[in-house]
């Protein structure tokens, strides 16, 4: 059946909030991302251009975006080759706290690594995958220009990195941009990368989630951090077709640590193609605390995460490096950080991750080296898409839904509560959460891993 959901009062009343526009300026236009149920065969496209300008057609999902008056929306709804209208949705990324960390003179572990158990201070690596062989797509704002002096050359897939700009409507269709992936300024992908990866640091390495897997950077948020979901299902799009296409043989996981505040019918459809294609989504929970979910985490297949915190994350006279969590994980240690979002009604939060005061690779100038500690939801998806990668290693087969109930069904329980933390800024503070903070719990990459029955 027809959705006829975006109605014209609904048109206006999200226009306000999100775009400024006047809910009297009927005859204002907008960027709309239009799902069809048919072909955009030239008919349809002659057709919908009766309604206003089509820009950008994305063949794989039947789907395009298109600039109209918000007037029109109704009547563009109505066709019958249209299955549903929304607005282009804007997306960002939004990290709470940085702090930057000038003395990394030793370690080769961190407090987080050691969380999820992958790591152990002094020991090293504690599970046998390193995600060899597994292809990892960071959506994000690219790569700095500099990423060489943090990232071996090996690792990063350079001949299948990108770069997808404009949106938004009024920014006019959505392109490619060659280069523009690694010339990134606002340095949240490389920070995101370096979770998944492990960074290079003066004279030592720093341990990743999965410093084996080949990470893709594909470039979908601006150098601001923001950018609009018609781009988002562009490059959604496009690591699908890597999958389908030169990437078959080899599993591919996608982590999107970004979100906002609604779930647009084009990037649904572009995650449901690319989950039906065989790869395996994670993305950020949102940085909205009470306030709910951001999407596409929110969108039940997705692999969603929470931030979590460690009580010992933030000891005075203790260095980073030197941070040893208990074995085995102790959940009266661990917390949802304030900011995390809570599952509303209708959101699917699945499981949580090292999110508060974690460590990575961050250029502030252009050309000169840095890391920096970041606090967000945005730093606790790559933990799991890099534990989401070990057992893709582990089973190449293995799926998205598999992927899920395994986390799911092997995270360490964590029940609301309260801690008392030491918080750099503020001192010793509480911090509070609900069941609805949680998901399933602790992410445990060892448990998970020993679950997997191949």
């Amino acid at each position: 059946m027809k959705r006829f959901w975006l109605k014209i009062m609904l048109v206006l009343a999200m226009l306000t909030v999100s775009t400024g526009i006047s809910a009297a300026s009927s005859s204002a236009s907008v960027g709309v991302n239009v799902l069809l149920n048919t072909d955009a065969t030239p008919s349809v496209l002659k057709s919908l251009g009766k309604f206003g300008t089509v820009l950008t057609v994305i063949t794989e999902i039947d789907a395009l975006t298109m600039k109209v008056k918000v007037s029109d929306i109704p009547a563009l709804e109505a066709l019958p080759f249209v299955e549903a209208v929304g607005l282009d949705a804007e997306r960002n990324i939004a990290p709470v706290d940085t702090v930057a960390a000038e003395d990394f003179s030793e370690g080769v572990s961190t407090w987080d690594l050691d969380a999820i158990n992958v790591t152990e201070p002094g020991v090293g690596r504690t599970v046998e995958y390193d995600g060899t062989g597994i292809y990892v797509a960071v959506l994000d704002t690219g790569l700095v220009g500099g990423w060489r002096q943090f990232f071996p050359e090996e690792r990063i897939a350079v001949d299948l990195a990108r770069s997808f700009g404009g949106g938004g409507g009024f920014a006019g269709t959505v392109s490619t941009q060659p280069n523009k992936w690694e010339n990134d300024v606002n340095s949240h992908g490389t920070h995101v990368t370096s979770t998944i990866l492990g960074y290079n640091m003066g004279t030592r390495l720093v341990n990743g989630a999965a410093p084996n897997a080949t990470i893709i950077p594909v470039k979908v948020l601006n150098q601001n951090g923001r950018g609009w979901s018609s781009v988002i299902a562009a490059g959604i799009v496009y690591v699908a077709k890597l999958k389908l296409g030169v990437l078959a043989d080899y599993p591919v996981v996608i982590n999107m640590s970004l979100g906002g505040s609604a779930l647009d019918p084009v990037e649904k459809e572009a995650i449901d193609f690319a989950i039906a294609s065989g790869v395996i989504i994670v993305a950020s929970a949102g940085n909205s605390g009470e306030s709910g979910m951001g999407y596409p985490g929110a969108y039940p297949p997705v692999i969603s995460v929470a931030a979590s915190g460690w009580i010992g994350e933030w000891y005075t006279g203790t260095w980073w490096r030197s941070l040893d969590v208990s074995d085995p994980t102790d959940p009266e240690e661990f917390y949802i950080t304030d900011f995390s979002s809570r599952a509303k009604a209708g959101q699917d939060l699945d499981i949580a991750a090292p999110g508060s005061w974690i460590v990575g690779a961050y250029m502030v100038n252009s050309g000169q080296i840095g890391y920096y500690f970041l606090g967000g939801t945005s730093m606790a998806s790559p933990h799991v898409a890099g534990i989401v990668a070990l057992l893709a290693q582990k089973d190449p087969s293995i799926t998205a839904p598999e992927a899920e109930a395994l986390l799911e069904g092997t995270a360490i329980p964590l029940a609301a509560g309260t801690r008392t933390i030491l918080d750099p800024n503020l001192g010793w503070v509480d911090i509070s959460w609900g069941s609805d903070a949680t998901g399933s719990g602790l992410v445990d990459a060892a448990a998970a891993l020993n679950a997997l029955i191949p």
